[in-house]
């Protein structure tokens, strides 16, 4: 059943959409079903370009010491997180960003079942994946969003749009994703494409989410 967002703003711009790019950052998934989410980050996009004014970040307290792991970014081992907020604390403030509205992310069917897990009451209206789109014009780069990036020349907008983040963390990884979904519907369409047509490409279903790429070991999503 399509969802009524989509099916409202199915035969408009892409642009138009209310769309919201997310990334989370979390303990990794040889966790299973003890992964937790360690930061989360939203941006929601005007006219396809990221609102960074509106831009919501939070670190995550999972409830308990994070190991030192090679995936995990520097400020989020540890008890760095003791002070965060709970989960249950900030999923309010996801939902009210995110419930109805069509989420963005990097191989999002991974940030996705972690997400859905964690937070049931989130309730996209639709995904869509920049790495499935990037596969898709055959730009995709194994090495993850970062190394993506900087072969389409974005790390310069990424930082001007996150001043106060780096890769791998949650804030900087969203502007890089909503930065690369515009270059890659541009270069995918000469014109602007309706909604549909960028959903039929690089949608991703939500009551299965399906990642386009492993999640084991150091996780190369990002």
């Amino acid at each position: 059943m399509v969802h009524p967002t989509v099916a409202a703003w199915s035969s408009k711009p892409w642009t138009d959409a209310p769309l919201v790019a997310v990334d989370l950052e979390g303990t990794g998934g040889q966790d299973r079903d003890d992964e937790a989410i360690l930061e989360i980050a939203a941006i929601r996009l005007l006219d396809g370009v990221p609102d960074t004014d509106t831009a919501y970040t939070t670190l995550v307290n999972p409830g308990r010491p994070v190991p030192p792991r090679r995936w995990i970014s520097p400020g989020l081992a540890g008890d760095a997180l003791a002070d965060a907020p709970a989960l249950a604390v900030v999923e309010p403030h996801l939902a009210a960003r995110l419930n109805d509205r069509i989420l963005i992310g990097h191989n999002v069917g991974v940030d996705w079942r972690l997400l859905r897990r964690r937070c049931p009451a989130i309730a996209p209206a639709a995904l869509l994946d920049t790495h499935k789109l990037a596969r898709v014009l055959n730009v995709s780069s194994p090495r993850g969003l970062t190394t993506l990036l900087d072969e389409m020349h974005l790390i310069e907008a990424v930082n001007a749009a996150a001043p106060s983040s780096q890769p791998h963390r949650a804030l900087w990884d969203t502007a890089g994703t909503a930065l690369l979904l515009g270059a890659l519907v541009r270069r995918s369409w000469p014109s602007t494409p309706m909604l549909a047509t960028v959903i039929a490409a690089c949608g991703q279903p939500v009551e299965d989410p399906s990642p386009t790429v492993s999640t084991s070991d150091e996780t190369t999503l990002f």
